[in-house]
């Protein structure tokens, strides 16, 4: 199918060049001035979506080629911005930085899939002419590079005309604006990344103020003529068949938070109904036909959780009484029998798996990994296979052997999650996106409990 989207990608040199400053400043702006924007997130992120939430009051969408492939990505850019005026793309890392030392999975092969024009996010502090030679090394790095204009962010106003006059004689770019130092708009940061946007009180006066400046500031006009000049984006839709009549429980609080939207909403088009229990306070498992523990920050409140052993229990009951569970990160750590956190402090958790989660200084196992199962499961059967993302601080004693992770890029591979006919639970997260008979098999285990049989 053929879709006519205007659509804009904001990348950048690197990571903290304030991409999710300007984005969520430039999506409200759009909103103010009466263009409804759709909001998207390149790579396996799970918290600036949040932020595109909040700003937008609607869902936004991770666009990840390794856990989604291409074609799902474009045909999400495609539904998913619907009666939207614009699409709007938040880049990910360096423009380039891809999977190991290629741009594979980065944000210029998203633009190069989807045929999004670019704009960079820039700094000029401590340049002049140079920034253009900066400029000009990425624009140039790739012949198909779509890097059509340049922002300068954290820039003195005083400076604007100085450095907009640099680039536009000394580079192609279109210069779209920039955005001041504004230090009270800073969002807050943590080991995992920035604070979820539930945990800023006052965001919403945050993103007021960095629209109210985007919109003197920024050339949302010109914004809006390049994302229109987009070519149209050519996909493959996806059929669901609803097949299924279930329930299935979702943790979801401040301690377990990290959910691609995309993925659940596959269970959903496949008939299952999605219900909501905080764990943090201290809710029961509610009546379900399986149930999903995403990652999150359980690290945060561990003395919370530990005390909560109603919550534990019904946890550790469902499991053991086969109902289908799925425990990704964070919730895999809630599955333990005991967490420590960062200063050796132990907590008593749900005692389904054998082992001991513990924080550490350093990420752990991080990045991409092609998931194979050495032996059927709840998801899949042997050799059968999904992508994957890790991302912790966290280790454990028991991270499991029931499939191999192989990373893309070399020839690491480990064992991990713990599997079997009603659980999957583990460290790494998975999209159904990339392999919706995962999902399908999930549901036909839920079906099958709800059946009795």
């Amino acid at each position: 199918m053929i879709a006519n989207v205007p659509r804009i990608l904001f990348g950048a040199a690197g990571s903290g060049s304030g991409k999710t400053t300007v984005t969520c400043a430039v999506i409200k702006a759009l909103q103010n001035k009466g263009v409804e924007p759709a909001a998207f997130k390149c790579g396996p992120d799970f918290i600036d979506p949040m932020f595109h939430s909040k700003v937008l009051g609607a869902g936004s969408a991770n666009l990840d080629l390794f856990l989604m492939g291409a074609q799902a990505c474009k045909m999400l850019i495609a539904e998913k911005s619907g009666d939207a005026a614009i699409a709007v793309i938040e880049g990910v890392m360096g423009y380039y930085d891809g999977i190991g030392a290629t741009d594979e999975c980065s944000t210029y092969h998203l633009s190069k899939e989807t045929g999004t024009p670019a704009v960079l996010i820039v700094e000029c502090r401590g340049v002049s002419v140079t920034i253009s030679a900066i400029l000009n090394g990425i624009r140039n790095f790739r012949p198909d590079s779509n890097i059509k204009g340049v922002i300068f962010n954290r820039i003195k106003p005083s400076m604007y005309e100085f450095y907009k006059s640099i680039v536009e004689s000394n580079t192609p770019l279109v210069v779209l604006g920039y955005m001041p130092d504004m230090p009270e708009c800073r969002f807050e940061s943590r080991h995992l990344g920035l604070v979820t946007a539930d945990e800023i009180g006052d965001l919403r006066v945050k993103i007021d103020r960095l629209a109210e400046q985007a919109a003197e500031t920024v050339d949302l006009d010109a914004i809006i003529k390049m994302a229109t000049n987009a070519l149209p984006l050519e996909y493959v839709p996806q059929s669901f068949e609803k097949q299924f009549e279930v329930k299935i429980a979702v943790a979801r609080d401040n301690a377990f938070c990290f959910y691609y939207e995309d993925s659940l909403a596959v269970l959903k088009k496949l008939g299952a109904k999605i219900l909501t229990f905080s764990p943090l306070a201290g809710e029961l498992l509610p009546e379900c036909d399986g149930f999903i523990l995403g990652g999150g920050y359980p690290e945060l409140y561990l003395e919370q959780i530990s005390q909560n052993t109603d919550m534990l229990r019904s946890i550790h009951d469902a499991v053991a009484d086969a109902r289908p569970c799925l425990a990704e990160c964070g919730g895999f750590m809630l599955l333990q029998k005991s967490i420590k956190d960062k200063n050796g402090v132990e907590y008593k958790s749900a005692g389904v798996i054998d082992g001991q989660a513990y924080m550490t200084e350093r990420l752990t196992r991080f990045g991409y990994v092609r998931l194979t199962a050495r032996r059927d499961n709840l998801l899949c059967a042997a050799g059968e296979s999904i992508g994957g993302h890790e991302f912790h601080y966290s280790d454990s004693t028991t991270c499991g052997d029931s499939f191999v992770a192989q990373k893309p890029a070399g020839a690491k591979c480990y064992s991990c999650i713990e599997a079997g006919k009603t659980l999957f639970a583990g460290y790494p997260h998975i999209h159904f996106m990339g392999n919706v008979s995962f999902a399908v098999n999930f549901l036909t285990a839920c079906q099958k409990y709800k059946n009795g049989s």
